[in-house]
């Protein structure tokens, strides 16, 4: 039976593009230049016509779309398309069965890229937000900042940040990456430009760091790019491992989604049991739960923005309201629908929204997102710090 899922893309048609997020079995993250790793878009925000999120495909009127489809000869997997793009919801998606089969094998956290990611920078210039160290790309010299001019001779300013990703991965017409391919990335860093053919590899996402912002004897700061495969046991791990008399800062900027059970698992690193969430499928209403033994004692601040998405969302939530966690920065993205996915007569698969999560004290997250205990747009680190100072130690 198919699981729900909690999608953190807007819908699309074009092969390779999507970026979703799975409650239980699919994942793809979000867009990240030449892999499908969660990461450095560009802050998006919820379009205020469509931040109610109440706009859903009906799932009965995609089905037969397609069915009729395949009959006249035409593809199913287009016309179901269609009929999700006509019905508003820009969170329902269809996925070509390469596509799907592609995200299926992504749950363990690897992908096929050059190792970079990519924000959309003013102008539409494509800007290079994060290089993966000794990938194919930062074996070419690209560093932070750099920007990246064309793919295979192709320019990529304007274009959508998904279509430079389907570029760098070298989807075929299956929506699959090609691991060993050359690709040719041309680079300008301010006057400089330059070319180099690098190869495309299949790689490891590292979803969870840590550091110590200000310095060896401040709190440590925990940061989840994404919740792939693994990440809920890597923030686990890393709790356990801080000094006992060091705060903790769990940074979820720019964390766009990833499995949910990983969020919860996540959240599990600082509750001892209880809610983490509730939503609902068809009506019907299910709950998430944490498991027992976290830390419960170590002072904690959540760092947020705009860029955090659906199940970042979840568990920033979660630590909110189970006053578990001060969260400080801006409001965040929004995104808190579930989707449902189902097979298609001619086995491409669509990703239809069913239902929303509530946090533990009943907000809606869809269309309204997080908001912040303490906002602060710039120095959100600094101020971070300082509030966690307040809050005591662990000890």
């Amino acid at each position: 039976m198919s699981r729900p899922c909690l999608s953190v893309r807007p819908r699309r048609i074009r092969r390779g593009t999507a970026l979703t997020l799975t409650l239980a079995t699919v994942l793809a993250t979000g867009a990240a230049a030449g892999s499908w790793h969660a990461g450095h878009t560009a802050r998006p925000r919820p379009e205020p016509s469509a931040a109610s999120g109440s706009r859903t495909a009906d799932r009965a009127a995609v089905e037969r779309a397609a069915a009729e489809a395949m009959a006249a000869g035409k593809s199913g997997a287009q016309a179901a398309a269609e009929v999700v793009s006509r019905s508003g919801d820009r969170w329902s998606t269809i996925y070509t069965a390469g596509e799907f089969e592609d995200f299926q094998r992504q749950l363990d956290g690897g992908y096929v890229g050059v190792g970079l990611w990519l924000r959309q920078a003013r102008g539409g210039r494509m800007e290079v937000s994060r290089v993966r160290p000794g990938g194919p790309a930062a074996r070419a010299g690209t560093a932070r900042g750099d920007r990246l001019v064309a793919v295979d001779g192709r320019p990529v300013r304007g274009r959508p940040v998904t279509e430079v990703v389907a570029l760098l991965r070298g989807d075929d017409e299956a929506g699959r990456g090609r691991a060993g391919t050359p690709v040719e990335l041309a680079f300008q860093r301010g006057a400089r430009r330059w070319s180099a053919v690098v190869h495309r590899a299949r790689l490891r996402s590292q979803d969870v760091t840590t550091d110590r912002p200000a310095g060896a004897s401040g709190p440590v700061r925990i940061r989840a790019e994404a919740f792939t495969k693994g990440s809920g046991a890597a923030i686990r791990d890393a709790v356990r491992a801080a000094p006992p008399d060091a705060g903790l800062l769990l940074d979820l900027r720019g964390n766009t989604g990833g499995l949910v059970d990983e969020a919860v698992t996540a959240a599990s690193a600082f509750l001892d049991g209880g809610l983490v969430a509730t939503y609902d499928v068809h009506g019907r209403q299910r709950a998430l739960y944490a498991g027992d033994g976290g830390n419960t004692r170590v002072p904690l601040v959540v760092l947020v923005d705009g860029g955090t998405m659906s199940a970042a969302e979840l568990l920033a939530g979660a630590l909110q309201d189970r006053g578990r966690a001060v969260v400080v920065g801006s409001p965040t993205f929004g995104k808190g629908s579930v989707q449902m996915p189902s097979t298609l007569p001619d086995g491409s698969v669509a990703e239809l929204t069913v239902g929303h999560y509530r946090t533990p004290a009943g907000r809606t997250v869809d269309g309204h997102g997080i908001t912040p205990d303490l906002t602060v747009e710039d120095g959100a680190t600094a101020r971070a710090v300082t509030v966690l100072s307040g809050l005591g130690t662990g000890t």
